[in-house]
């Protein structure tokens, strides 16, 4: 017969090994994505625009945060670093001193070098005249372009906070965000920033919806196959090379994700559009999944996933052809 201290003791040792159980299988999410605390990959001209709201995911999904598109200018700001610099401008400074001396000299008859009684031939008359015609040109450009300094330093600053156009995922479609329109008044006018690409409406059927689903499946089972060739067919090179990286750290830890069970439970459209050749999809999806990761050695489960996630799904294709996956985001 078990005494009481006996059984205190196996019930604490119970409970020791339920707590030892517990703090070794976490629940961490690492499922294809989920890794990153924000959304990753590429939406087109709107990667840095919040998808609109739908049933499935009513919040404001997480920001895109990891991205190979550019906000805006990737090699920063020409006028500005032009007007921040107007000593390095030619006809500035020493230049501008030897001008004023020639010139004035010119005007009293004395010449460049001692007037004409200097020069015994026509072809010196013509010298000189030559480089008085010369140096008055650079005169009118220097006062020119210290005109324009201003106006320049104004359009750069609104280029800065505009949109910049960069080749998308399939080479037609331009990458970048909208113009903000700046915080610096109205004070200085240039030219209109330069505006995203027009954007076209895009039907998505039946058969899209289909798609779509098939692709949830499909690279979520990559992903636990680590499969890195059927990645790079299902996603575009930006998201494929962000789950080699995801996949190429569980290795690094000595762990293995396996992701089983995927089941769409309910998903509806966000937004669709054109720009280029390229067309845009983003799908809201709730669904369910088995997500463990594993011990590679001893195959002891380590990690635990949500039964359940909300996601938004970004998809892109060439006009008429095979939809890809180019971009999640979290749902919240």
């Amino acid at each position: 017969m078990l005494t009481s201290t006996t059984r205190r003791k196996r019930a604490a040792s119970i409970l020791a090994l339920a707590a030892t159980l517990v703090l070794a299988a976490p629940v961490v999410e690492a499922r294809p994505g989920s890794g990153s605390s924000g959304g990753m990959g590429s939406r087109g001209s709107r990667t840095y625009a919040p998808p609109s709201a739908t049933t499935t995911a009513p919040g404001a999904p997480a920001p895109i945060q990891r991205s190979q598109t550019q906000p805006g200018p990737a090699m920063g700001n020409p006028g500005m670093n032009t007007a921040a610099q107007p000593g390095r401008r030619f006809g500035g400074g020493f230049m501008a001193g030897l001008l004023g001396a020639g010139l004035l000299g010119a005007l009293l008859g004395g010449g460049f070098f001692g007037g004409l009684g200097g020069i015994a031939s026509f072809l010196g008359l013509i010298l000189q005249v030559g480089l008085v015609v010369l140096l008055v040109s650079f005169a009118v450009r220097w006062f020119r372009r210290r005109q324009g300094q201003p106006a320049a330093a104004g359009l750069s600053r609104s280029n800065l906070d505009g949109a910049g156009a960069n080749p998308g995922p399939l080479g037609g479609a331009p990458l970048g965000g909208a113009p903000t329109g700046g915080g610096y008044g109205n004070a200085q006018r240039g030219p209109a920033p330069v505006q995203p690409a027009q954007a076209r409406p895009v039907q998505i059927g039946p058969g899209d919806f289909e798609s779509f689903e098939i692709a949830l499946n499909d690279v979520q089972a990559a992903y636990g196959r680590e499969d890195a060739a059927a990645l790079r067919n299902l996603a575009t090179p930006e998201m494929a090379g962000y789950f080699l990286e995801e996949l190429r750290a569980n290795e690094a830890r000595g762990v293995v994700n396996r992701i089983s069970d995927v089941k769409l439970l309910q998903g509806d459209l966000s937004e669709s559009w054109g720009e280029g050749n390229a067309e845009y999809a983003t799908v809201a999806m709730r669904y369910a999944i088995k997500d463990v990761t594993l011990d590679r050695k001893t195959q002891r489960v380590v990690e635990t996933g949500e039964p359940e996630a909300v996601e938004l799904w970004t998809f892109v294709r060439e006009r008429g052809g095979r939809w890809i996956l180019s971009a999640i985001q979290q749902g919240r």
